[in-house]
């Protein structure tokens, strides 16, 4: 923090004095300095003198400083890597306050090192319906079995990250926390359950760690240490927190007419960025809501779209219309809306079927907020009071489709159009739709970049890659061709692409043609599901070529899937687990246990939502 005149009762010469100096001093030095203040002062109250107690100083000088010897362990689970960067920055800032840190992934920490851990703090996402991420699972199937050791001298805490959204919400946190505490674990500090907009609920959790730890050091508050750490930490110019407008440079349709999908190849610029980006990474967009969900919201309430809404505990205000547009969520429905809705709308019926068993789960699937008000009205609700219910609007997050070093002033994405009908109503993608209905070249979006660590390519001429990506999943390995053609690497590479029909949804098919006739790309494998008498899928071409498939994995290679999880990447993951069958004559068990240790060997890595 820099003192100036105004923020402290010092005057200018002083305040220059003491900003030379503290910058200078170590954290012990601060904790001595502070208490030697404190001293004096207390001192000075007692006998009326306006010098330094000699006493009192020679007592400070003398005294030995609480040192921090327990050792800190942080593991994450990490399905998208926002967990692992959490466990980085709060590293950092445990490091910079002198305390002894080990940070590890879970699939990475030894279970039988669980009962040596002092002061142990999880940051673990939820995947899927509950489940743990997959760098997660062996260690939580381990803490929750019966080799689990006793853990009556740890202390612990939880970050969950999840989705309000899902039915199982940061359910993999609530598991650890709830573990650790059956094992004997004291809890140092709460477990706080973070939403997709996990940014304050994390540092405030980070924040209450440390503070945690100095009060049982015996320490002085730490809330100028925090502020310190959080400012050298964040070493990125533009975040999450602070996007960057990119002006949208090319927004195209990739599809051909008469196609059933449509596609946006989006080009933005990213000129005086600042920051690179791999393959395997991620663009994050903040969005905005479509102008009529957000006018037919306020004509059904009534409400005057210029009314100063604060959206915020610092205060800020924007008028409504603008507040619903750009700031808050309401094309989908969560369990905690319905629940905090019942208890402000007034409507009876509410009430009385959110606490029905499965009702709140079954509802919320394809409606938004206009249907839960439509539904249930309220009675006499005013704007401030149903953005308190509301959840930020998240960003986007989308597989980056350019490579940095063929393209450094520009980042692409690939972009396909949702739209849907339920309940008798028209939908659309909040993100995806405005990309393709109201984005157009000029105009500008705040994005920010979003390492994926647990997607991450070889860049070697030794190592095989198999890629699996149909649909808009093929993005990230087009950043892949693109930087090995930059690279000039030779080596072997294999891609699995599938769509609806081949004329018109062939995504960027004159590129993979090029690079297949370059030497770029070894071999391509296609599936159109609509082209043929009975559909075939990627997982199809894989079971097909099973023996060709089975060889490169012998040789070493490396898988890649990217796409749609709930059938896309299960179906792969069978039609894999079949070929091991098959060629390798391996039980499903050890076909199972063959793929778990491929994962660990980052030898099978999943970018699926």
């Amino acid at each position: 923090m820099q003192l100036t005149v105004t923020n402290s009762p010092f005057n200018e010469e002083q305040t220059e004095k003491i900003n030379q100096i503290l910058p200078t001093l170590t954290p012990e030095q601060k904790i001595w300095f502070s208490g030697y203040l404190t001293a004096n002062q207390q001192s000075e109250a007692k006998i009326g003198i306006d010098a330094p107690s000699r006493e009192v100083a020679e007592y400070l000088l003398n005294t030995e400083i609480p040192s921090k010897t327990r050792e800190i362990t942080i593991l994450y689970g990490s399905e998208t890597g926002n967990a692992q960067s959490i466990a980085e920055t709060l590293e950092g800032r445990l490091k910079e306050n002198e305390f002894t840190v080990k940070l590890s992934s879970m699939e990475n920490f030894k279970p039988k090192d669980l009962k040596k851990v002092q002061d142990l703090f999880i940051i673990s996402a939820t995947h899927g319906e509950g489940e743990p991420p997959d760098n997660a699972a062996t260690f939580h199937e381990f803490i929750h079995g019966r080799k689990a050791p006793k853990l009556s001298d740890l202390r612990y805490s939880v970050l969950a990250l999840g989705d309000q959204s899902y039915e199982f919400f940061c359910q993999t946190g609530k598991d650890f926390d709830e573990r650790l505490e059956a094992l004997g674990g004291e809890r140092l500090s709460p477990r706080v359950d973070c939403d997709l907009d996990f940014d304050e609920p994390a540092e405030k959790w980070m924040e209450g760690i440390l503070s945690s730890l100095a009060d049982s050091a015996a320490s002085v508050s730490t809330s100028a240490a925090d502020t310190e750490s959080a400012q050298s930490s964040n070493t990125q110019k533009y975040s999450r927190t602070n996007p960057y407008r990119a002006e949208v440079l090319e927004n195209i349709n990739l599809n051909g007419r008469g196609s059933n999908k449509e596609v946006r190849h989006i080009e933005l610029s990213l000129e005086d960025f600042g920051e690179s980006f791999e393959p395997g990474d991620c663009l994050g967009v903040f969005p905005e809501n479509d102008a009529r969900i957000v006018d037919q919201l306020l004509e059904t309430f009534g409400w005057n779209p210029e009314t100063d809404v604060e959206i915020n505990a610092d205060g800020e205000t924007l008028p409504l219309a603008e507040a619903l547009t750009s700031r808050f969520e309401i094309t989908k429905l969560t369990k905690p809306l319905l629940i905090k809705a019942a208890e402000i709308f007034g409507n009876t019926a509410l009430k009385e079927v959110v606490n029905e068993e499965g009702w709140i789960q079954s509802y919320i699937e394809g409606r938004d907020l206009i249907d839960l008000i439509g539904d249930f009205p309220a009675a006499d609700l005013h704007p401030e009071t149903l953005l308190q219910i509301l959840r930020k609007l998240p960003a986007r997050e989308y597989s980056i489709a350019s490579s940095y070093k063929a393209n450094p002033d520009e980042v692409h994405l690939t972009v396909g159009a949702v739209r849907y009908n339920a309940h008798d109503r028209d939908r659309s993608g909040v993100c995806s739709v405005q990309f393709a209905e109201r984005i157009e070249p000029g105009d500008t979006v705040p994005v920010y970049v979003k390492k994926n660590p647990n997607f991450k390519f070889p860049f070697n001429e030794e190592t095989p890659v198999i890629m699996i990506g149909p649909g808009t999943g093929v993005a990230p390995f087009r950043a892949y061709m693109e930087e090995r053609e930059e690279l000039e690497l030779e080596g072997k590479t294999w891609l699995f692409f599938g769509e609806q029909h081949f004329t018109t949804d062939f995504l960027y098919q004159t590129e993979w043609q090029s690079w297949l006739k370059d030497g770029v790309l070894s071999r391509l494998d296609l599936a159109f599901s609509r082209d043929t008498d009975e559909k075939i899928y990627v997982q199809h071409r894989i079971e097909q070529n099973s023996k060709e498939f089975y060889q490169w994995l012998n040789e070493g290679a490396a898988l890649y899937v990217c796409g749609d999880e709930k059938s896309m990447a299960k179906d792969v993951h069978y039609a894999i687990r079949t070929v091991l069958e098959k060629e390798g004559g391996l039980s499903e068990e050890d076909a199972e246990s063959y793929l778990l240790q491929l994962k660990k060997d980052k030898r099978y890595q999943r970018d699926v939502y």
